[in-house]
């Protein structure tokens, strides 16, 4: 199924990108990030981010590829209220690998990641919004099932929120990132085992 773009809206624009086929190709700008503060010690919010509103709880899915290459090129799927309050996952290189990655904000950022061993095209992430809570999960195109990345908090309080796919180069411009598919949909289920 092509990935529709209808109703979404570019926080920071990327300088190139493109519908081609059903697929959104991006190229980014130099030295994006979304990052709040948080051992680093510095704020930035100038990562591309192409978001849908929704209210309430949903199952978000995204699948991408990304031409990693520089420390900390990062591809998936961003959940955002606001520049204090929002998550993204999916691949972060790190280490001169590949690592599923999850950053959550509530003012300020925290990061996990896993190393993954195995190779793969494309990766999918999935976050399943369920009041106080969102359910991150993933898979590659060559693993059958959904794993578990990580349950963390988010205010139930902010109800509204922009979804999609988002992408970063925090040491470089011009990585490269191609969303093959994109869903928002009401929640799949509350079963996390």
């Amino acid at each position: 199924m092509p990935l529709d773009i209808d109703g979404m809206h570019w926080l920071n624009a990327p300088p190139v990108w493109e519908m081609n086929q059903g697929r959104l190709l991006v190229r980014s700008d130099d030295k994006t990030d979304f990052w709040q503060e948080t051992y680093y010690g510095f704020h930035r919010d100038n990562g591309h981010f192409l978001g849908k509103p929704r209210r309430g709880d949903f199952t978000a899915e995204v699948t991408f590829i990304g031409h990693y290459r520089e420390l900390y090129d990062q591809a998936g799927l961003m959940i955002r209220h606001d520049a204090r309050h929002w998550l993204k996952c999916g691949i972060e290189y790190t280490d001169g690998a590949k690592h599923f990655s999850v950053v959550a904000t509530s003012g300020n950022s925290d990061w996990s990641a896993f190393r993954l061993d195995h190779e793969f095209d494309a990766m999918s992430a999935r976050v399943t919004r369920n009041g106080d809570a969102l359910f991150v999960q993933y898979r590659t195109d060559r693993m059958n099932e959904w794993r578990m990345a990580r349950l963390a908090w988010f205010d139930p309080a902010l109800e509204e929120v922009s979804v999609g796919p988002a992408c970063c180069s925090p040491q470089r411009e011009g990585f490269e990132a191609e969303f093959l598919h994109f869903s928002l949909t009401d929640p799949l289920s509350r079963d996390i085992h």
